[in-house]
């Protein structure tokens, strides 16, 4: 078992990558995530994508830390372009997270909308809405590998008010935005907020049951919402997996990848998933608040949408029980 004690300070991106390959064990059976054999064959397509970029300190990483070593967990992962949806509204003069942003987009990744602010559709009016995400637009722009997509805060599209999210839709189509929806998602950010309460409060964390819990949880829930889209739609869409730009995906995304692939996947860009005939869909549901694939099986009467560990009680008691050492 290796430990995890409270934030790591590294002073450059360099010594965080070499920290973070010796921290890496790969012998010994009980350090080593038991998955099925492999899918042969398989049609199941997956892209990748992280919210809330520039996001604030997490639990082991200095902030101007993870950025570089999440570029080289991708490049290591294979994952050649992935979608970054941006909150310019955190960015200031008085940090790095400028160039941060402009660091994924150099290695070959893309830029998206995620309102300027952060703002939450179901608490806020429709034209504040658009504002904030005409105000993050002014800053995306004319920025290289910036594309037209917008992703929801929260994935909180208006929850039961169909005016508020009838006028929202409208003012995508009208500003040429797209609505950069998520199919596959397992709370990463609970297990990253779970993880820095256990940082600030002192306790110990088992790095290897902590990696296992993640990627585990997003192998589960990308194979969940392919039976589901497969019983909804009748095919395979491609599916886009819901990240957030945390410690987490930093330490984990490349041993996720491996594991998807291990179990059938193929990992495409962001553009491709995007072209699936699923983008061009908006459910007509009682409730917007969610992945595409759960509003769609909802407006189809599909039973059984929902990933269990997306539950935060069933996320609190795996991490406690998993992951927290005495």
């Amino acid at each position: 078992m290796l430990a995890l004690s409270p934030r790591l300070f590294l002073p450059s991106v360099l010594l965080a990558i070499i920290l973070f390959a010796f921290w890496r064990p790969d012998n010994g059976a009980s350090e080593t995530m038991a998955l099925p054999a492999p899918v042969a064959m398989s049609d199941k397509r997956i892209a990748f994508s992280f919210d809330d970029a520039p996001r604030g300190a997490g639990a082991f990483l200095e902030p101007d830390v993870r950025p570089g070593l999440l570029v080289e967990a991708l490049k290591t992962a294979g994952i050649e372009q992935a979608v970054f949806f941006v909150n310019p509204g955190r960015i200031t003069d008085h940090d790095n997270d400028a160039a941060d942003i402009a660091a994924y987009a150099k290695a070959g990744h893309v830029l998206g909308n995620h309102t300027a602010d952060h703002s939450k559709l179901s608490a806020v009016s429709a034209a504040t809405f658009l504002a904030d995400i005409d105000a993050a637009e002014a800053w995306l722009k004319d920025k290289p590998d910036y594309r037209p997509w917008f992703r929801f805060p929260f994935l909180d599209e208006g929850r039961k008010n169909r005016v508020k999210r009838d006028a929202v839709r409208a003012g995508l189509r009208q500003r040429g935005l797209m609505n950069g929806y998520v199919t596959v998602d397992a709370s990463d950010w609970y297990l990253e907020e779970m993880a820095i309460s256990a940082s600030e409060a002192g306790k110990i964390m088992d790095w290897n049951a902590l990696r296992d819990l993640f990627v585990e949880s997003y192998v589960q829930s990308a194979d969940f919402s392919d039976d589901l889209a497969r019983r909804t739609l009748g095919r395979a869409p491609v599916q886009m997996i819901l990240l957030h730009e945390t410690d987490l995906s930093a330490m984990f995304v490349d041993d996720l990848a491996a594991a998807l692939k291990n179990q059938g996947w193929t990992i495409v860009t962001a553009d491709e998933a995007y072209r699936d005939p699923i983008a061009h869909m908006e459910p007509d549901v009682d409730f917007a608040d969610g992945t595409r694939t759960q509003m769609l099986a909802a407006e189809r009467n599909i039973g059984n949408r929902w990933y269990r560990r997306n539950d935060q009680k069933v996320a609190k008691k795996l991490f406690a029980a998993r992951v927290l050492r005495d």
